[in-house]
């Protein structure tokens, strides 16, 4: 099924979305939302008229719903969620009709738009999806899953700068996320066979001509942001750019190009060279190179651990070994940034990760409780610092901690839903069982499949229902 504009809409469902656009501009927004539902339930594949319905609940939802009206939409629209769940792998239609029924009262409602998202994929609706994966994002604009996913759908309705922008944004707040620089790399990638005329080509739209016309801006657009570096472009920039560090030795950009490159051909050790090379210069302390060098390390463990021949008898040993190097070089190498670099809290949360992970859970605390000044890394920070308290036995400053990360999630993603099962969690072992389900009804009513809090529910309620 593909998306249709207003101007094929059937003859005699015409007057209807006529009568919805004239009560939208009368503000008539309860008969517009009724109007515009009645063309989707026949026609759900006009995505005209559905941007038109969902301009028109945002409006119904304008002007400040206090917060106990919101709680009693929020309770009304679960039953309905759970219900649009269901229909997804019978009717994904009758899914989005479910779907709108919630939006209709909560335009906002994640777990709505969720099954929007769900159904518009298996009926081929991808302006439908994008335009819900949008309203997700603003949601949990820090959520990685669904800003990956809602530029993933943007690319594919031919808006790839702007899947670019969400991605970029997202990468300044976690730059060290290697999903997000993979899939940023991937989506600049499209964009540039798209400015370049490739996509009308394979498309039939387009001419040689167009390309041709494009092809030298593309291709340096992407050498000089180097991102699309297949093996082929790879050895063409290694070979540019040695060639230009003979007539420009103190170039560092070069240089630290040149051990990306490296890098990304999995050569780690002229990668490492470069970099220490750029080190021993003049260029001082710097924590992201320092930063750079330890994940080329980290690469390459993975990359020797990749080449074991897993049916060799003395695997395992060897794996163990490697693994085991690879964890003392970390731990190793965190704490000489640590050293270097004192005031980094992103390197104090790293350190924190790596003394968690191999359970020296006094030294993690010390380091969380530092991390959790840093803006970017005060809720994964206060997560961890919970769990630690939880290993000690220091329940009380456990549920403190998750209380005081919860206060810095206004929106329900992913990260809030780990939060508040946690909490539960937690109280759950004080003995505080009715505070602990409150928690787990929180997360059953944005995601009744999440860990096992539909079992939590049943045992609560007896199975009733």
């Amino acid at each position: 099924m593909s998306e249709k504009t207003v101007n094929e809409i059937p003859r005699d469902l015409r007057p209807l979305y006529t009568k919805g656009s004239e009560a939208l501009l009368r503000d008539n927004f309860d008969y517009a939302i009724d109007l515009f539902n009645q063309v989707l339930q026949r026609e759900p594949s006009i995505f005209d008229v559905r941007k038109a319905l969902r301009n028109a609940q945002q409006r119904k939802a304008g002007g400040g719903r206090g917060m106990f009206k919101k709680l009693l939409s929020t309770a009304s629209a679960s039953p309905l969620v759970a219900k649009g769940q269901i229909a997804l792998h019978k009717d994904p239609a009758e899914a989005l009709t479910i779907a709108e029924q919630i939006l209709n009262n909560d335009p906002n409602n994640s777990g709505g738009h969720k099954i929007v998202v769900e159904a518009a994929k298996a009926m081929e609706l991808p302006k439908t999806a994008a335009m819900s994966l949008e309203i997700l994002n603003r949601n949990s604009p820090k959520d990685k899953k669904i800003a990956m996913e809602f530029a993933e759908a943007l690319a594919a309705i031919g808006e790839p700068t702007r899947g670019e922008k969400v991605l970029s944004d997202l990468y300044e707040e976690f730059p060290t996320d290697n999903d997000l620089a993979q899939a940023l790399k991937d989506i600049s990638a499209r964009k540039t066979l798209k400015e370049g005329g490739y996509q009308a080509l394979e498309s039939g739209t387009g001419s040689y001509r167009d390309v041709l016309k494009n092809k030298e801006e593309a291709v340096v657009l992407e050498q000089q942001n180097r991102q699309v570096k297949t093996e082929d472009t790879a050895e063409k920039l290694i070979t540019e750019y040695e060639g230009r560090l003979k007539n420009e030795p103190k170039n560092i950009k070069i240089r630290r190009d040149l051990a990306e490159l490296y890098t990304q051909k999995k050569d780690f050790d002229r990668a490492l060279d470069y970099y220490a090379q750029i080190k021993s210069s003049e260029v001082g302390a710097d924590a992201s190179l320092d930063r750079a060098i330890a994940e080329t390390r980290k690469r390459k463990y993975d990359h020797q651990l990749a080449q074991l021949d897993t049916t060799a008898l003395d695997y395992p040993e060897k794996a163990a070994a490697l693994q085991a190097e690879k964890q003392a070089f970390e731990l190793e190498e965190c704490q000489r940034r640590v050293v270097r670099f004192p005031n980094d809290l992103q390197i104090r949360f790293e350190l924190g990760q790596i003394y968690f992970q191999t359970g020296k859970i006094s030294e993690a605390i010390q380091e969380f409780q530092k991390a959790r000044a840093n803006p970017h890394r005060k809720v994964p920070a206060l997560n961890f610092l919970a769990q630690c308290y939880a290993k000690r036995r220091m329940y009380e400053l456990a549920v403190r901690a998750l209380q005081d990360a919860i206060k810095e999630k206004p929106a329900f993603d992913d990260e809030k839903k780990e939060l508040v099962y946690n909490l539960g969690s937690i109280l759950e072992t004080m003995g505080k069982k009715e505070d602990a389900f409150q928690q787990y009804m929180l997360v059953y009513d944005q995601d009744a499949g999440y860990k096992d809090v539909a079992a939590k529910m049943d045992q609560q309620y007896g199975g009733q229902g």
